[in-house]
């Protein structure tokens, strides 16, 4: 009788994509630290709280990594790196994505794809831990959640260490930088949370285009269609609610009115650019 294999894939490595093109020095810095630095064998995976024997004594015992989970790990940390964003710290990427270029991905005898492993990586262990924070999107204008966002938290770089300070640090140096670059094309610069809501928006753009799966998919494009095919100003006016909806009474008077009719725009773009996608 064979033995039943225990994963798929049981060596992953992060493979950086055909298109790939040179990331920030602080990126590539932080990846080869974590090269060298064995980051599935820190001591903060090693210690993990017991229940109470009493109630003045509690148990702490250490635990080895999985093997198979330290592999995983080891090739994950490496694509959210390549992946991530300096200033808005967010990983520009699904876990989808994030599955594919590590190799844990795996495919059924009728081609349905499954990422389980990357994503009980991310969800059950990764998050918990406190290295990363991830956050679920509702699309007001399609009514759906949208692929999660995954936030790098500084307990990640100091697996390789890099220290909080030095992470901060390089975090203003890197929006300072990106203001200069505004200010000489005469546009306005911008602030930590501007930053993170504009990666915010082109990762889930990103996301939608990437995630293909039938189901998600299909969903979509029959929302868009339901929009599209009213009368444009109806079309606009329903985005518009379901904007609104997003901000508070604060926020909706920061953004102004003509920030807002840009908003209504792209969204509209979008809503028909996606009923043109061919079906996956």
């Amino acid at each position: 009788m064979l033995k039943k294999r225990y994963v798929y894939n049981p060596y992953p490595k992060f493979i950086q994509p055909g298109n790939h093109k040179k990331r920030p020095a602080f990126i590539r810095y932080a990846m080869k630290r974590a090269a060298q630095v064995d980051v599935a064998r820190n001591e903060i995976y090693c210690t993990n709280r017991k229940n109470k024997v009493s109630e003045r004594l509690i148990v702490f015992r250490k635990r080895r990594l999985n093997e198979h989970r330290a592999r995983a790990l080891r090739a994950m940390v490496q694509a959210m790196l390549y992946h991530f964003n300096i200033v808005s710290t967010l990983v520009m990427a699904s876990v989808e994505k994030l599955s594919d270029v590590c190799g844990l991905s795996t495919y059924s005898s009728t081609g349905n794809k499954s990422i389980t492993r990357a994503s009980r990586l991310i969800t059950k262990f990764m998050e918990p831990i406190g290295l990363i924070k991830c956050q679920k999107v509702w699309d007001h204008v399609l009514g759906i959640y949208v692929p999660k966002i995954i936030f790098l938290k500084p307990l990640f770089f100091m697996l390789f260490n890099i220290s909080k300070e030095k992470f901060i640090d390089i975090r203003i140096k890197q929006l300072h930088w990106i203001n200069n670059q505004l200010i000489k094309k005469n546009q306005p610069p911008i602030t930590f949370p501007e930053a993170e809501q504009q990666a915010k928006e082109k990762h889930i753009n990103f996301a939608l285009s990437f995630r293909r799966s039938k189901h998600f998919f299909k969903k979509q494009k029959n929302k868009a269609f339901k929009i599209i095919q009213l009368e444009e100003k109806h079309a606009r006016s329903y985005i518009l609610n379901n904007l609104v909806k997003k901000y508070s009474i604060q926020e909706l008077c920061e953004l102004g009115l003509t920030n807002l009719k840009r908003k209504v725009n792209y969204e509209y773009f979008k809503l028909q650019q996606l009923t043109k996608f061919p079906d996956p």
